[in-house]
């Protein structure tokens, strides 16, 4: 049971960093467009973020993730060392102002822990893990493609537009794009830990006999005990929201290109419209990785050099490692907790 309680507190305080780590996202280009200041921009992706939890009710995301690794090959400590590694990982990327994926971190840990375990890749669920990699390079692709039509779209239709009347609504406009991108944070990142809550919540229960055909999303809607999960984990991910993250801010929010209010209202309805759209597919997508390639298609509409490539190559090389990182990472924090503790 100690040890239940300990991958909860932890998987509740990945959720909260994931807040800090992933509000640049949320925030980044209505900070940037000086729309809202940091603090009412954080409150605003807060409220969204905690919002999320009354709308996404069929936690499919909760269920991928929970179905990363074979359940026969699934204990606490593996789900223990994993939140461990994608703890650190995240508190190392925030560090250097790096907007990494908290989503691959948590499925590397998972991996790296299971695979540790076990010592062989079979313990992954291939399906689930190449549904979750392809992503990796097709969210920002689909959030820069429609960014770029967007932009296009507004462009074409404010050509009459006198220029200081058109920013004026779109200011307004940004408003309700970052509280749709917002909702999606909230809906795709507070599943992710739901679901390795709730796995270790049916592994003690069931004494660590978990079928291959169990739903783990339909466990959470049913199951009157963990009636709490959901709520604690959108509690976390907003207050984690709240609390800001202002390195990753500047990252995102101009050394990728610099933002018009325009631009982040095409960045943020393509970011949010890819992420709504994958939590529906039950994909657990990197908010990160969406709302880059929508500022690379806003950017793109004016001329491929207004694009930073120099920082999204880097980018690109943080969440290509991701994963791999946070599997090693995990793998070596479980082999040492076997090492001290003695558990099989």
């Amino acid at each position: 049971m100690i040890l239940l309680v300990c991958i909860i507190v932890i998987a509740l305080i990945f959720d909260y960093i994931n807040g800090f780590h992933d509000a640049a996202n949320s925030i980044a280009t209505i900070v940037s467009t000086k729309v809202l200041t940091p603090f009412q921009a954080v409150l605003w992706a807060a409220f969204w973020n905690a919002i999320a939890y009354f709308i996404f009710t069929d936690h499919k995301v909760a269920n991928t993730i929970a179905k990363t690794i074979h359940p026969e090959f699934i204990d606490l400590h593996v789900i223990l060392a994993g939140l461990i590694a994608a703890v650190i990982w995240n508190l190392i990327t925030w560090w250097f102002g790096i907007p990494s994926s908290s989503s691959h971190t948590l499925i590397g840990g998972f991996i790296g822990a299971a695979f540790a375990k076990v010592g062989s890749f079979k313990v992954v669920v291939v399906a689930n893990l190449v549904k979750t990699v392809s992503f990796i390079f097709l969210s920002p692709i689909i959030g820069m493609i429609l960014a770029f039509i967007i932009t296009l779209i507004i462009v074409w239709i404010c050509r009459r537009a006198n220029p200081y009347r058109t920013e004026g609504w779109f200011k307004k406009l940004q408003l309700v794009s970052s509280a749709a991108f917002s909702l999606g944070h909230g809906g795709n990142d507070a599943q992710k830990v739901m679901g390795l809550i709730t796995v270790a919540y049916a592994y003690h229960n069931m004494h660590g006999h978990i079928p291959e055909s169990f739903d783990f999303g339909k466990y959470m809607k049913t199951d009157g005990e963990i009636w709490w999960v959901p709520i604690a984990c959108y509690s976390a991910i907003a207050l984690g929201t709240m609390s800001g993250g202002w390195k990753i801010v500047k990252t995102m929010g101009s050394r990728i290109t610099k933002v018009t209010p325009l631009e982040g209202v095409a960045a943020e309805t393509a970011a949010a419209s890819t992420l709504i759209l994958t939590e529906t597919l039950g994909v657990p997508v990197s908010t990160t990785h969406t709302i880059t390639g929508a500022i690379i298609g806003v950017g793109a509409t004016k001329r491929l050099s207004a694009v930073r490539w120099g920082v999204t190559v880097n980018l690109v090389w943080a969440w290509v490692l991701t994963i791999p990182v946070s599997a090693l990472f995990a793998a070596t924090i479980y082999w040492l907790l076997r090492a001290i503790f003695h558990f099989v």
